[in-house]
């Protein structure tokens, strides 16, 4: 019989729980549904500024994607380990291989990442965060790794001591995006200050503190900057329950 012992559920504890596991109770196997590959969660608090410094390609096609040489701040890579997520300007990427003496390491990106995604395509800074452990903060707010799509800078200027962020965003964006509700602009969990819808797609204002600015890679934008944009997830859940009921209204 396999079992699921409960302290192995938690991802940052699965290395060391399985080895302990395995020595104390070596005959008996694992439950293989606990085997599968847990999904990486992210909070949008940036833990370091990174840099894009050699881009090679997979492959000769546009079908193939492209392997990324991240050169990392001094220490970042310490508690990395092969096959750990990190997120690349809000995009959720797994470690393929990592120097700490060099403060670099790699990620493999396919096509259709580097078609739904902006700025990890050219040399340049990114914003890094690792994933969320056990006993982390949830500083910001629950962030997936996964890009919902792109948005434009239409407006990026200081206020007092402060900047003033506006996004246009697509469309397809608009329904999950609310007065006070969360956002990822880039990594970067933020909050929305303003709605607009236009004709071209859906404005959203921001604040960002110094602290903000000086401490991610946000500092570098300007009008008519790409950004990746992930919806919170919460309003992603929100959206789909009331459709579903409108569905199920409609046809009773």
């Amino acid at each position: 019989m396999a079992f699921v012992p409960w302290f192995t559920l938690i991802p940052a504890w699965r290395p060391a729980a399985e080895r302990l596991w395995a020595f104390l109770l070596p005959t008996v196997p694992i439950h293989p549904l606990y085997l599968r590959k847990y999904t990486a969660m992210f909070t949008g608090i940036i833990t370091g500024v990174g840099r894009i410094v050699a881009i090679h390609d997979l492959g000769r096609s546009l079908h193939h994607g492209k392997r990324l040489t991240i050169e990392a701040p001094a220490g970042y890579l310490d508690d990395v380990g092969l096959g750990d997520s990190i997120a690349l300007n809000g995009a959720c990427m797994t470690v393929t291989t990592f120097n700490p003496e060099s403060r670099q390491f790699t990620i493999d990106i396919s096509a259709e990442s580097l078609d739904k995604t902006s700025g990890l395509d050219q040399e340049g800074t990114v914003n890094l965060e690792k994933a969320l452990r056990a006993h982390d903060r949830l500083g910001g707010h629950i962030v997936s790794g996964h890009v919902d799509g792109v948005g434009q800078i239409s407006h990026f200027e200081q206020i007092g001591e402060s900047w003033e962020l506006r996004i246009l965003a697509p469309h397809t964006l608009a329904k999950y995006l609310a007065y006070k509700g969360s956002i990822t602009v880039n990594g970067v969990s933020l909050t929305v200050n303003r709605v607009a819808d236009l004709a071209e797609g859906c404005e959203i204002s921001i604040n960002l503190i110094p602290h903000t600015v000086d401490n991610t890679a946000l500092g570098s934008l300007k009008a008519g900057s790409r950004v990746n944009l992930e919806i919170d997830t919460v309003a992603r859940y929100v959206e789909r329950m009331l459709s579903a009921g409108l569905v199920q209204k409609d046809t009773a």
